[in-house]
């Protein structure tokens, strides 16, 4: 079994991508919604957190684990890959897509307060930078996202997003962003998004080879943290499957 976990609803763009390649295999998503968000938390208790998350997925039998949050991803690799002898796969931000495919394109980053503030995104900005590119920082925008507040969540776009019409590129550094991309192309107008779910299924291919695990029925178990059943409704009407 493949564990996968999120702050929220967010990382199920991610899974949706692992789908699309890895079918058969068997799935455990956590949806962390109790702790969401994770943007504004400290490393500390994110590493709590965290931590209790993979125990949960390593008790119900996962092989390997997904971080599908960036803002864990950053903060947390490195102190989970120390703590539990699986491989830990972790999402980045998709600053090297842009240098690699629009080095001269203007770039708006898009991302939470922890996952900016974080030495991995630091890195990856300095290294990757194409002296074009502007950080936001979405304070309480994943929330949004997480509640499903459509129109809080276009008056929150218009509000902030409004002054960077020009921009040709948008990395979508949360994994609840890729979510509202309809809405923001309502702001923006035509722009490329760059996430770092296709790294992840390329990753997790590579993982899959290494530990030898073999495809078996395709199973897929949600768990949500906060225990609503709506939770559990949007994660599989986004997947486009049925309970």
């Amino acid at each position: 079994m493949i564990g996968i976990f999120d702050s929220g609803i967010g990382g199920v763009t991610v899974f949706r991508e692992i789908l699309k390649e890895l079918p058969n295999y068997q799935y455990l998503y956590y949806s962390d919604s109790f702790n969401n968000p994770y943007g504004d938390k400290s490393e500390e208790e994110l590493k709590i957190i965290t931590n209790n998350i993979c125990k949960y997925l390593v008790n119900n039998g996962c092989k390997i684990i997904v971080i599908a949050c960036n803002t864990a991803s950053a903060i947390c690799k490195d102190y989970l890959r120390d703590n539990f002898e699986i491989p830990i796969i972790a999402i980045e931000p998709a600053i090297k897509m842009v240098y690699d495919n629009s080095y001269d394109g203007k770039t708006l980053v898009l991302a939470t307060k922890g996952t900016i503030n974080s030495n991995k995104f630091k890195e990856l900005y300095q290294k990757y930078d194409n002296h074009k590119s502007i950080i936001y920082e979405c304070r309480g925008l994943a929330d949004l996202i997480e509640q499903d507040k459509k129109k809080e969540i276009r008056e929150y776009l218009i509000e902030h997003l409004i002054n960077f019409k020009d921009m040709q590129n948008v990395v979508l550094g949360c994994t609840h962003y890729p979510l509202i991309k309809d809405e923001i192309k309502e702001v923006l107008g035509e722009v490329i998004f760059y996430d770092g779910s296709k790294g992840i299924v390329k990753e997790l291919k590579r993982k899959i080879q290494d530990i030898n695990l073999k495809e078996e029925e395709p199973k897929i178990i949600f768990w949500d943290s906060s225990h609503k059943l709506e939770k559990e409704k949007r994660f599989y009407q986004i997947l486009e499957l049925e309970k």
